[in-house]
């Protein structure tokens, strides 16, 4: 509990001396085996605002000792870096930390790290460390003094560091060089990160929610206590002020914590959709680039690859100028960033304890690390499912363009359209999802989107070899507009083999504003800096698109026309070396076993993994299955499926039935490659089946609870799907399978609007993309009323009407009985029966009398009583009787004389009845 006193009196400067609010109180921090932390907690009384702070010593030892300054992330507060703070204290600093302005526990408003107000708040706060006894000093009121912190952190220390001398070494992560670069590069509003800054800073509750994308206090802590508005100081020079402190000029309450030309800026910028040269110079007045030739202490550029909040270039900027000075840099590339994914926290936090042991305290022996490392994945841990990571190493920092080698790019000058409204946008990054979005891309998984129309592609052969980019690629273009202006969005893809799958690395793009454009322009793009392996059999897509999801672009509908002029220039680090993975214990201890495991798997297994040559016999037949089986795991006697055998032709639909635990789905996971038989063989087309074999591009499949894209309509959906296939848009063949599934005028409306028919119906018509010969539909009608089940068994019909195969599994066996051309019946495993529905319906022992009207009961039971007769059931349009001795001929003749009105007389079975006759009367 704080304890109020009269303040100090003011020294002889005022703006330079910090006035005591509180005499703070002191916590132990206690921890197992480690030295006690003592914590002292105070408010100071700055120039338009009160400051709350923590100041953390350990009891171990005597004398003085470095200081350290710990700022927090934007949102966040002083608690958000307590841990961190602790850690310090316990190796033997002094730390002190503090809620910036209009964050946590402290008043007044945000400046964005105004040099007049945040800035010489940090300048307060090394007054007041020259006063502990605690604190080792260089000289009269100057202590020995670090200063780290990540984001709106990290942009203090390096502003510190070039407004006060008295900084010694910093430690700056995930920060930005020029906040204007950051919010308007080369001109183009960063629309939805600007928004997330903003929104959080109007937030005026105590219980305001975090920014989205950033982390909880940007380090997993929870964040600190909102300040109270009504306790907020003046703003500061000119503004006038209610009680409490707010602001009353125009436009104030939207403001909320923000200075008001902050807020200004931004709604001017916001509504006018690109910035002005007023608000890039208000922007870049407060950034660290305003004074970077002034910082001259040791610094440690931690910056976060999974950032396109602020990206790689940020921290080459910082690293270059600073290094000008002949101060000594340190880059670190961290797997994560405001994007999500590793921050890296512990291996990043002692790097710096490390920094600061040698700079601060004078360690000559502690160990700074390499002059530049980099994080790359190395695949996913089977254990828990998380990427590993392995650090890669430079003597020197390599820079952006380190390396660089020209790789020729093909396709001629494309002409695409800048949509009316900008919208639908193209999306790369998601500022608010996080999580890991950028990390996806690191283990080949894309989740980018553009749209057709929108863009213009360029294309590199395929790699011989494996080539890793390490920096950022250029490229010269050609533009022409109609309009004389252009918004572009440069991004490199990572393409697989045949074209198909393409990854966008770290999820970035690098917009570009072309302006005298309208006889065309050329220009040199800068690409995103990445750190990206691209696989041997891969090539890179130069992408060029209208439109980005999280940016602002014209509104007004554009016609682009863009050619590249030269070839792709990629750097790659030459310099820079993968560490070698740690290798687990067992693998030096049991060589010799591992050599003998590996030897006797090649002896037995052979067989297995060498897939047989194509049979030309096969070669017209969708489907053979021959001796198929497959155990259940961990059993030695229990089958899935066992000695399985048919056969499909073109143009049938084919009905896999069978009860529960009968062996369909494992049979189709085999058929479709997902797992490996123990015996036997599926052949499609000729083709063995081994998983990823080239002939499953001819099989299409429907798995119950395809999901889609609700904003988007029916067709945005399937071109999306199919671009991730990577293949050619012609072959998609969209129109004929979008007849077949009859879909109409709904394909242009949102899939949310869709009806669960209307979505089960554009899930097939997915699986039709391409119009695989061979199309496996399981459960295909689930969920849907009778009038949709017809018009998913009139699709099948269509499809299988062009010569094509379906094979369907249902429960459904009226269904079944009515769409399918031929039946599958499976039980335990087993195949029971195979052949046309017919055959199988009509092999039995009941006949169905069609009559010229309704039977009337007492004349259904003297039928039901003849010799030979087993049963007789009114149906609709007659009898059907079923016979136990009696023959047909007997029984017309038995009708005949009762006078019942026979029409007709023939073979019947229901598909149900014959199916449960088949499997014993189990349970469909």
């Amino acid at each position: 509990m704080q304890i109020r006193i009269p303040p100090r009196a003011a020294a002889a400067t005022a703006a330079a001396v910090v006035l005591l609010a509180g005499a703070g109180t002191w916590t132990a921090v206690a921890s197992d085996g480690e030295p006690s932390v003592r914590r002292e907690d105070r408010v100071m009384e700055m120039p338009g605002a009160r400051i709350d702070t923590s100041f953390f010593t350990s009891g171990s030892g005597d004398g003085r000792r470095p200081a350290v300054l710990l700022g927090h992330g934007f949102g966040g507060s002083k608690e958000d870096v307590r841990a961190q703070a602790e850690t310090l204290a316990r190796d033997g600093y002094a730390v002190l930390t503090w809620s910036a302005r209009g964050f946590g526990g402290s008043t007044g408003r945000i400046g964005l790290n105004d040099p007049d107000f945040e800035v010489k708040d940090v300048s307060r706060l090394i007054d007041w460390l020259a006063t502990r006894p605690e604190v080792r000093l260089d000289g009269k009121g100057d202590p020995r003094v670090g200063v780290s912190g990540s984001s709106y952190g990290g942009a203090i220390s390096l502003l510190a560091a070039g407004h006060d001398k008295r900084v010694d070494a910093i430690a700056p992560q995930i920060t930005y060089w020029n906040l204007a670069d950051a919010l308007f590069p080369d001109g183009v509003f960063k629309k939805l990160w600007a928004g997330i800054f903003f929104t959080t800073g109007t937030a005026a509750s105590s219980d305001r929610p975090e920014p989205p994308g950033r982390p909880p206090g940007e380090d997993g802590q929870p964040p600190g206590r909102a300040p109270d508005p009504a306790a907020e100081a003046a703003p500061g020079p000119g503004a006038a002020t209610a009680p409490g402190g707010r602001s009353t000029a125009p436009g104030a309450a939207a403001c909320g914590r923000f200075q008001d030309e902050l807020c200004a800026m931004y709604e001017r910028v916001a509504v006018a959709g690109k910035p002005d040269a007023a608000a890039r110079a208000l922007l870049e007045a407060r950034s660290p680039s305003a004074v970077g030739d002034r910082i001259t202490v040791p610094t440690l550029i931690v910056q976060g690859q999974a950032d396109s909040l602020f990206p790689l270039s940020h921290a080459d900027a910082m690293a270059r100028t600073i290094r000008a000075s002949g101060a000594p840099v340190a880059v670190d590339w961290i797997a994560g960033g405001h994007d999500g994914g590793d921050r890296e926290t512990g291996r990043v936090e002692a790097r710096i304890g490390a920094w600061f042991d040698r700079y601060l305290k004078e360690d000559t022996g502690a160990g700074t690390g390499p002059a530049f490392r980099v994080s790359r994945t190395g695949g996913v841990d089977s254990t828990d499912g998380q990427a590993t990571l392995r650090g890669a190493t430079g003597d020197t920092y390599p820079g952006l363009r380190g390396g660089a080698r020209t790789l020729a790019l093909t396709g001629p000058p494309q002409i695409f359209r800048n949509p009316a409204g900008a919208t639908p946008p193209a999306i790369s990054a998601v500022p608010g999802v996080g999580g890991g979005l950028s990390r996806l891309s690191s283990l080949g998984v894309g989740v980018s989107l553009d749209f057709p129309g929108q863009f213009a592609r360029f294309e590199t052969p395929p790699f011989t070899e494996p080539l890793r980019v390490t920096g950022s690629p250029t490229v010269r273009v050609t533009v022409t507009s109609d309009t004389g202006e252009a918004v572009l969005f440069g991004k490199v893809y990572d393409v697989g083999p045949d074209g198909r799958g393409q990854v966008l690395p770290a999820q970035l793009v690098s917009p570009v504003r072309v302006e005298g454009a309208k006889n065309g322009r050329a220009v040199e793009l800068t690409l995103p800096a990445i750190d990206h392996e691209v696989e041997a059999g891969h090539r890179l897509r130069l992408v060029l698109a209208a439109t980005d999801l999280g940016y602002a672009g014209p509104v007004t509908p554009a016609t682009y026309t863009v050619g590249v002029t030269g070839g792709l220039s990629v750097p790659t680090a030459p310099g820079v070396r993968t560490e070698a993975a740690g290798l687990p214990w067992w693998v030096w201890g049991l060589p010799a076993a591992g050599a003998l495991v590996a030897a006797g798997l090649l002896l037995t297994a052979r067989r297995r993994t060498a897939a047989p040559p194509p049979d030309p016999e096969l070669a017209g037949v969708p489907l053979q299955i021959t001796a198929l089986t497959k155990k259940y795991a961990k059993s030695a006697d229990r089958y899935a499926v066992r000695d399985l055998s048919f056969r499909v032709e073109k143009g049938q639909v084919l009905g896999l039935l069978g009860p529960n635990g009968a062996g369909k789905t494992t049979t189709l996971r085999m058929l479709m490659g997902l797992i490996t038989p123990d015996d036997g063989e599926i052949r499609v087309f000729g083709q063995a089946i081994r998983p990823g074999a080239p002939v499953l591009s001819r099989v299409g499949a429907f798995v119950e609870g395809a999901g889609f894209l609700p904003h988007l309509s029916g067709r945005e959906n399937l071109e999306l799907y199919w671009r991730a296939t990577g293949r050619p848009a012609e072959d998609a063949h969209i129109e004929e399978a979008l007849e077949i599934a009859g879909l109409g005028d709904a394909l242009a409306r949102a899939v949310r609007t869709y009806s669960q028919g209307m979505r089960q119906r554009l899930a097939i018509a997915q699986a039709m993309l391409g119009l695989p010969d061979l199309l496996i539909l399981d459960e295909p009608t689930n969920g849907l009323d009778p009038p949709q089940i017809r018009e998913m068994r009139d699709v099948m019909i269509r499809y299988a009407a062009g010569g094509r195969t379906v094979i369907v599994s249902s429960h459904l066996l009226s269904e079944v009985e009515q769409s399918c051309t031929h039946l599958v019946v499976m039980d335990r495993g087993r195949l029971v029966q195979a052949g046309p529905v017919a055959d199988i319906t009509g092999a039995g022992d009941t006949l169905l009398v069609t009559t010229a009207g309704d039977v009337p009961e007492p004349l259904v039971d003297k039928v039901a009583a003849l010799p030979g007769i087993g049963s007789v059931v009114r149906t609709e349009g007659g009898l059907l009787v079923r016979l136990d001795g009696a023959t047909a001929t007997a029984l017309i003749a038995e009708l005949v004389r009762l006078e019942v009105p026979v029409t007709g007389a023939g073979p019947h079975r229901r598909l149900e009845d014959a199916f449960l006759t088949l499997i014993g009367g189990g349970p469909a």
